[in-house]
């Protein structure tokens, strides 16, 4: 491929590198330049446009995206239209993302324009959910890289590179252990879990037997289960397994089959068992399967409900990726017994909004800046009303300087006050005291100043959006013209952290020791870097103007 910046005279026939905007000519990137459009830059005064040509030996973008496409993907997945160089992969049912992950890897490494990103192997998917996206960069392929491509994917004896491995409806059959003590409700519970789980991946609970908790029992049971024709047998002992000479392993032995593999490399979930009795997988459960949450029994069901065969080798390999943990925006097994879909919307997180409003207004003199008003509402009120109008769950206020005058203004908002009698000492106080009044399930929180009352509810909703511990974005902090300002949001395992801080210093040093925990939202309104600290900036922000420092 050329690529030039050429005279206009050259330039017919070409495809615009970048946009142009000149006079009132409009020209897209990737616009295949005509003869009219020559003439109209030409009188908007350009003179020479950067352009890319094809060569004899390049396939123009939008043809080589199909046809690696083409190579790729299999009839489980729907291809979308070719558009810039773009192909979208979309699942036609719902199941597992299957992904030959080495072939993948030598595909994105032939040339520098060929590139394919994927969901996670084994990732659960729903119908119409994109799976994969074919990028060919701008604005061609070189014919030779994109034949070997197809070559690799062509490797029939080794399958698609990607497809969908669809659920199959499957009869389960669950045998549960007692022990003297042992709750009938936990043994209740169990099966209801289990049942949503299966219901999640359109599959039954076909049968749950419940016996004691010995060898004998438990094998003669394995053989009612398979002989009563079930797909999968799935054991929750009294006791977890803890050798595979514990009860449920030695059962299945005495039953006939035999133990594959016992523990994983996946926690929670690490002591599962794996085996078959004939064609028939049998798995003892970790005691975490007992919950909704997700943990390394989910991975080992979601595949085998999918067709696919687990080994020893599959369950050591999950250790990478393997450290489950909660988080806010993970899907719930639980939800899916609710909803008629079968993916559950993931959970919104519970984000606690905490104003420090125990400050002196030094600056201002004997007047308290919060209780001044801005459009006839005093600034701490609209401070406060702008987190209760946002999707925070719960609102808590921290007074100190003339706290009485501050909580009157506030008596008719639902909100928690606390009041930190050590104000004077500086920021870190009002921080711990506001702090110890959180609720102890909440997910996040977000520290908001009590003279900042340009901060609104959308901002505070952005920052909230943007959360996510799981994709490292556990300290989210606002921008304006690249200078970082407030509120920020924590996540909450930095609480312990914060109760460390002493002095009149507020949390800010703690984000340049998580850097790789921080992420940055970008705002077009300076509302984040804006405090009124002194009589000239409260007028200023009054007149609608930027205060001067």
């Amino acid at each position: 491929m050329i690529f030039d910046d050429l005279p206009l005279s050259q330039a017919e026939g070409a495809i615009l590198a970048h946009s142009v905007r000149q006079g009132s000519v409009r020209l897209k990137k990737g616009h295949l330049l005509t003869a009219e459009d020559i003439d109209a830059l030409r009188q908007a005064g350009r003179q020479s446009v950067v352009v890319a040509r094809l060569e004899a030996s390049d396939v123009h973008e939008d043809k080589a995206a199909d046809r690696l496409a083409a190579a790729l993907a299999d009839e489980t997945l729907a291809a979308g239209e070719a558009r810039t160089g773009r192909v979208n992969l979309y699942a036609k049912d719902a199941g597992i993302a299957v992904i030959d992950g080495e072939r993948l890897n030598r595909i994105n490494g032939i040339d520098e324009a060929v590139t394919v990103a994927t969901l996670p192997a084994m990732a659960v998917v729903e119908p119409n959910q994109m799976v994969a996206t074919i990028k060919i960069i701008p604005f061609a392929a070189p014919t030779s890289a994109l034949s070997l491509a197809e070559t690799i994917g062509g490797q029939h004896d080794r399958g698609p590179v990607l497809r969908v491995a669809a659920w199959q409806p499957r009869k389960v059959g669950l045998i549960q252990t007692r022990l003297p003590g042992t709750q009938v409700k936990v043994l209740d519970k169990t099966a209801q879990i289990t049942a949503d789980r299966l219901q999640g991946m359109a599959s039954d609970l076909a049968r749950e037997r419940r016996c004691e908790h010995s060898t004998k029992t438990v094998a003669g049971e394995i053989r009612f289960m398979a002989q009563a024709g079930v797909d999968i047998v799935l054991m929750a002992g009294a006791s977890a397994i803890t050798d595979r000479r514990d009860v449920l392993p030695a059962a299945l032995e005495a039953a006939g089959g035999t133990v594959e593999h016992f523990g994983m490399p996946v926690d929670p979930g690490n002591l599962l068992m794996v085996g078959k009795l004939g064609a028939v997988p049998v798995l003892g459960l970790p005691g975490c399967a007992r919950s909704p949450k997700l943990n390394g029994f989910d991975w080992v069901l979601q595949r085998l409900v999918a067709g696919l065969e687990v080994t020893k080798d599959d369950v050591t390999a999950m250790g990478v990726g393997g450290l489950l943990t909660e988080i806010p925006s993970r899907p719930q097994p639980r939800d899916q017994a609710s909803k008629p879909a079968r993916k559950p919307a993931p959970k919104a997180p519970r984000v606690a909004a905490l104003v420090l409003a125990a400050g002196q207004s030094r600056r201002m003199g004997a007047r308290n800046k919060l209780l001044a008003k801005i459009d006839a509402k005093p600034m701490v009120v609209r401070v406060v009303d702008a987190a209760l109008d946002s999707v925070a769950e719960s609102v808590v206020v921290v007074t100190g300087h003339e706290a009485e005058a501050v909580e009157r203004v506030l008596a008719d908002r639902p909100v928690r006050f606390v009041h930190n009698p050590d104000f004077a000492a500086g920021l870190s106080t009002s921080l711990q005291a506001g702090l110890s009044a959180l609720d102890r399930d909440i997910d996040a929180f977000l520290v908001l100043l009590g003279d900042m009352p340009r901060v609104s509810a959308d901002i505070i909703n952005e920052l909230i959006a943007t959360f996510d511990p799981s994709a490292g974005r556990a300290i989210i902090v606002p921008t304006y013209d690249g200078k970082r300002g407030n509120p920020v949001l924590w996540d909450r395992h930095f609480l312990a952290e914060m109760r460390t801080l002493a002095g009149d210093v507020g949390a800010r040093h703690l984000i340049g020791h998580h850097a790789e925990q921080v992420a940055e939202v970008a705002f077009a309104d300076d509302a984040i870097l804006l405090d009124i600290d002194t009589e000239a900036a409260l007028e200023a922000v009054k007149n609608k103007a930027d205060p001067q420092p």
